[in-house]
């Protein structure tokens, strides 16, 4: 059924554009005969947005990997910096829980450990919606900040990091195999806002898969069983984004985004002070409207991004701006 939706959605958009292509051709006609500037500005303007969603629902069809139209997981954790890079880990899982509201999503949090001062260390949160994953891969790496803290009394200038990881939610289609004996698993007090009860009970479970070191950790539910339920999900998600990805390195499809969350390895840049600028290090894509990106306006980095991937445009890495 969701397969047969997604089909119909796009066949339904492909009629609807070819009409508004027809009616705002029409109304260029109508406009040059009558003399009319005022009616072809307007059918002007409106083809331009039509080129926009054509180019977009054009990228869209390149998501046809195994899981691009599955829902998908984003995790945050901040870097070395303590409260400056914990407040910029929070500033990104605020742009991507708007980015994704922004395009009809749905933001479930998984998981959220604050910051002793403010900000967050680490956050998991679950998107839902057709190909969620499939533009949020584009996300996976190393975040930078440049401005002036605002926890810096002397108002100096503050590098910070914070890394971004997304991996795929699995569905029925997909079967990963875990032994049990290769999992650890520990029951905690959940931490955060969340009543009386999730301080005195062990509902908060953590799961680590011992052959690869793999940790999840999910508090979401006040039921221990239901939670987790979710983080053997989550870890299944996990190894299977982490065997996508080593497929892709065999093949040579692309190289690791993200090694240390520090120096040299970041995948964007976002610039707040002296001057403003966002500028993605992989496709060379940049804009000055930095509070635009951090209010979820993602989209030509993500299209960049995949284009970059698909085609083989851009170059692959610019030199970094300070």
């Amino acid at each position: 059924m969701q397969e047969r939706t997604a089909l119909e959605d796009q066949l339904t958009a492909i009629g609807r554009i070819e009409q508004e292509l027809d009616d705002q051709l029409m109304l260029i006609d109508l406009g040059e005969a009558e003399k009319d500037q005022a009616v072809i500005g307007d059918a002007e303007v409106a083809l331009k947005k039509l080129k926009i969603e054509v180019a977009r629902r054009e990228l869209e069809a390149l998501l046809s990997g195994e899981a691009d139209s599955n829902d998908s997981y984003l995790e945050v954790h901040a870097g070395a910096g303590g409260t400056e890079s914990q407040d910029w880990a929070s500033m990104l899982l605020r742009m991507y829980t708007r980015w994704a509201e922004q395009h009809g999503y749905k933001v479930e949090f998984m998981e959220e450990t604050s910051g002793e001062e403010a900000g967050i260390k680490s956050a998991t949160i679950q998107v839902k919606g057709r190909n969620a994953y499939g533009w949020l891969k584009t996300e996976h790496g190393v975040h930078r900040l440049v401005r002036i803290s605002p926890f810096d009394s002397n108002a100096r200038r503050h590098t910070s990091f914070a890394s971004v990881d997304v991996y795929p939610v699995i569905d029925d289609r997909i079967n990963v195999d875990i032994k049990e004996a290769d999992v650890r698993t520990d029951t905690l007090r959940a931490s955060g806002a969340g009543g009386q009860h999730v301080n005195k009970t062990e509902s908060a479970i953590r799961l680590t898969h011992i052959p690869t070191n793999i940790v999840v950790y999910c508090q979401t539910d006040r039921s221990q069983h239901r939670n987790r339920a979710q983080a053997w999900q989550i870890l299944r998600a996990r190894l299977y984004e982490r065997e996508l990805k080593k497929r892709e390195a065999q093949a040579a499809a692309e190289q690791a985004a993200k090694t240390d969350i520090a120096w040299g390895h970041q995948i964007r840049s976002y610039v707040l002070q002296p001057y403003q600028m966002v500028k993605d290090l992989r496709t060379g894509v940049q804009t000055s409207d930095t509070g635009g990106v951090l209010d979820g306006d993602l989209d030509p980095f993500m299209e960049a991004a995949l284009a970059q991937k698909a085609f083989g445009t851009g170059p692959e890495m610019v030199e970094d701006v300070e």
